[in-house]
């Protein structure tokens, strides 16, 4: 029986096959073959998990925490500004971009990534949707303040294509629940210095920052940023940079209603009129002397 038993454990015999040949009456056959089928199961490995996608960590620009340092709520006053935009994600859904366009859409910041790996799932689609009917576009990028310059400029790098004619990409700078410990001032400039290096030989546009008053003042008031700033300031009647430095483009609504959109959606104006902004486009890098 012992040498039966090995020869089927070496040959890889089942206990079906050993059934065919009509030894299932063997004494005690059956009952040895499935003690060994079991010890065999819990010796072997378990499987690997499977590697988890990358997941977003914030809700849409600016709607992470409550950031600004309010005085007072005042109405935005935007009658100055003919140039309109809006900022989206796949949080907006299906966005009917002629609608928009119609509605007075001149330009629109495009969610592409996250951190060091993820990607929006609707950038695609709303990149070729916007660049359907001539709206001015940007790809934005939520910045992981837990994770390496070099690796988040990566991300975006494979993700969003070099194209003529493309608004320089953003660089969103706001905590999120990702990022528990925020990192100290040298550390934080010296991964953005990266980033901006890499990002900037990739499509030969300096980036533009999208700050709110407390990022500026904790991170950039000071330094020789030269970059071109969104500023995300929906309290006042006009946006506040913290040491009066120009601004380019303007949050004022995180709760708008524009055509073309079954949800609100964050507004924004920029701080020139058409021939201005298609400037913008050009080849262009300024210095970054953190």
């Amino acid at each position: 029986m012992k040498q039966l038993l090995a020869a089927l454990v070496l040959t890889g015999i089942s206990a079906s096959w050993a059934s065919s040949l009509e030894l299932e009456n063997v004494p005690g056959l059956k009952q040895s073959l499935a003690a060994i089928k079991s010890q065999a199961l819990a010796l072997k490995p378990e499987a690997e998990p499977a590697p988890q996608k990358p997941r977003e960590g914030s809700h849409r620009l600016g709607h992470s925490t409550p950031m600004l340092p309010f005085e007072a709520e005042e109405v935005p006053d935007i009658s100055a500004y003919a140039v309109r935009g809006v900022d989206v994600s796949h949080h907006e859904g299906h966005i009917r971009w002629n609608q928009m366009k119609a509605a007075g859409i001149s330009f629109a910041f495009i969610k592409a990534t996250e951190g060091g790996g993820y990607v929006d799932d609707m950038f695609q689609a709303n990149w070729q949707g916007a660049s359907s009917v001539g709206i001015a576009k940007s790809a934005y990028h939520f910045y992981n303040f837990c994770k390496t310059g070099t690796e988040q400029a990566d991300n975006f790098i494979k993700t969003v294509p070099r194209e003529d004619g493309a608004l320089p990409m953003v660089i969103d700078l706001e905590p999120s629940n990702d990022c528990a410990h925020m990192p100290a001032k040298p550390a934080l400039l010296k991964d953005l210095t990266n980033f901006i290096g890499k990002v900037q030989a990739a499509y030969g546009l300096t980036p533009i920052l999208y700050i709110n008053p407390s990022i500026y003042n904790e991170y950039l008031l000071g330094t020789g940023a030269d970059n071109k700033f969104w500023i995300a300031d929906p309290s006042h009647a006009a946006p506040r940079m913290p040491d009066g430095k120009n601004w380019t483009f303007w949050q004022y609504a995180w709760h708008g209603t524009v055509a073309g959109l079954s949800s609100e959606v964050d507004l924004d104006v920029f701080n020139g009129g058409a021939q201005a902004l298609s400037r913008l486009t050009q080849p262009q890098i300024l210095a970054w002397d953190p």
